[in-house]
């Protein structure tokens, strides 16, 4: 399963997990899939982990087309986190891509883990009362 997801309501957090090789459908189902999940609150933060992600297939048009597709509100902080220098990169550029939106979301990248908890201002330690997703 290349993404997975858990919805922490108590840190109003959405913890997305990729793995292996991940593609623009699986991206775009995964968005669909959380707005259709009655936990989730377009307001919630977001980490999306890609650290297990081999493989990111998602040209420059569609990274547009996922950044285009408002899932969180422009008050959601969204963290991106891979070392694998392809991904970083892919998410730097959906990164500028949001930066050139009106009211955009805040998006950032991160080579680890932790530095993306902190900028999301939350621990790392597991949350409790989390629902999951697929």
């Amino acid at each position: 399963m290349p993404a997975s997801y858990v919805i922490d309501k108590r840190r109003r957090l959405v913890v997305t997990t990729g793995s292996g090789c991940v593609s623009f459908a699986e991206t775009k189902a995964h968005q669909d899939q959380l707005l259709s999940d009655p936990d989730f609150d377009p307001d919630f933060n977001q980490l999306v982990d890609c650290t297990a992600v081999t493989e990111l297939k998602l040209s420059t048009e569609e990274a547009r087309i996922i950044i285009g597709r408002r899932v969180f509100s422009p008050a959601s902080r969204r963290a991106f986190v891979s070392a694998n220098p392809a991904i970083f990169g892919m998410g730097r550029l959906m990164e500028a891509y949001n930066d050139m939106a009106p009211a955009p979301p805040q998006v950032r990248v991160f080579r680890d883990l932790s530095s993306a908890w902190r900028w999301l201002g939350l621990e790392e330690a597991a949350s409790s009362g989390a629902t999951s997703g697929r």
